[in-house]
């Protein structure tokens, strides 16, 4: 066992960081507040090989490890919530869903453009009834001969709006239930695909949730990834791997806040002292010490797995159940440290506690975590 970080790893760390601090940081708190997609540094992140990590440079990608990622992703969530998303998103879902399973005109066609961050992608999965019940798909495609004739609505799509690749997940045999399921990939220029209002959220309010409206859309059969009836095994895959970047989001979320409370306790005084030397904070501030170090162990146990090309079903599902829950637990008492700055926009604990709930929630609930792990665990 070897726990240390390689070199490559800390430069990737230091560039993460250093982006997240020149980059990210000037500017947030007005994304945040206007609801403004970080166009820009979506660019940037691209143009630093961000978008595309762990996609095989042959294709334009980083050519890295799982690790690498979830480093960088520490690193850029510790500022930016919206951004890390867009950048989840895009390795985890799109561009590793891409990679594993599509043919190679489609990794020719769409890989080049996404790992650069040229373009980005979206995973359509989510509908009004079919959230962690993701068996339920209403959303149909209906094959045609040479085309898949497509309806339905898709409900809280990140990137929704500003992607140029969508994968999307559509019932074809519904008698079949979920082996009838394909992805496909589709563009926003395809007659009949219409983009919803923009969600109006609690958090990662710079990223950009809208529905997504489906009417008689012909998406080419060419368009299908993997076998008739392998969307659901790709949907599960795909997001299998995407528990680890929303864990690794999550342990970020919880790294910012800590940092940022340690440096207020160590600047703020009460009763002839800074607010660090009083018990009451020191013991905060040591349980978040703990607990962020044992999310980022979960989390690099995941991506070590994944590098391994070992199953990460169970260690994904453990790393973003808990981190997500230190997410939640050191945003909150972060902001008890600041007190009443604590409530104010201008010292940023109060964003990254609003962050911090949707990392229980999307790309599986904390109870389907449990779900999963437990199904585990009684297994054997």
């Amino acid at each position: 066992m070897d726990f240390n970080l390689t070199e490559e790893h800390l430069m990737i760390q230091q560039a993460a960081r250093d982006f997240a601090q020149n980059e990210l940081l000037p500017g947030v708190i007005e994304r945040d507040e206007k609801q403004i997609f970080p166009t820009e540094q979506v660019k940037k992140m691209g143009e630093l090989g961000f978008m595309g990590m762990m996609v095989d440079p042959k294709y334009g990608g980083s050519g890295l490890d799982a690790i690498s990622y979830v480093i960088a992703m520490e690193e850029i969530s510790k500022v930016d919530a919206s951004a890390s998303v867009v950048m989840s998103v895009n390795n985890s879902l799109v561009c590793w869903g891409l990679q594993e399973y599509g043919t190679e005109e489609q990794k020719q066609k769409y890989l080049p453009g996404l790992a650069s961050g040229q373009i980005h992608g979206a995973f359509c999965l989510s509908e009004p009834e079919a959230g962690s019940d993701a068996t339920s798909q209403k959303t149909t495609a209906v094959d045609m001969g040479d085309h898949y004739l497509v309806n339905g609505t898709k409900n809280w799509i990140t990137n929704g709006n500003t992607a140029s690749v969508y994968l999307v997940i559509a019932q074809t045999h519904p008698e079949l239930k979920h082996k009838g399921i394909n992805a496909l990939i589709m563009t926003k220029d395809m007659p009949g695909f219409a983009v919803g209002p923009k969600e109006q959220k609690m958090g990662i309010r710079g990223s950009d949730t809208h529905s997504l409206m489906f009417t008689d859309v012909k998406v080419p059969k060419e368009n299908r990834i993997g076998e008739d009836g392998f969307g659901f095994k790709f949907a599960m895959k795909t997001l299998a791997g995407g528990r680890i970047g929303i864990a690794s989001q999550a342990l970020g979320i919880a790294s910012g806040a800590y940092e940022l409370a340690l440096k207020y306790s160590k600047e703020r005084k009460a009763f002839g002292t800074e607010i660090c030397n009083h018990q009451a904070i020191a013991f905060k501030l040591a349980d978040m010490a703990v607990n962020i170090e044992a999310a980022r162990h979960l989390c690099m146990k995941a991506a070590w797995d994944k590098d391994q090309h070992k199953n990460y079903d169970v260690s994904g599902a453990m790393a973003k159940l808990f981190a997500s829950q230190v997410a939640m637990d050191t945003s909150v008492e972060a902001v008890q440290i600041h007190g009443g700055n604590g409530y104010v926009k201008e010292y940023h604990v109060e964003r990254l506690m609003r962050d911090a709930k949707i990392t229980q929630i999307y790309e599986g609930t904390s109870e389907i975590q449990k779900i999963v792990i437990s199904r585990a665990v009684i297994a054997g």
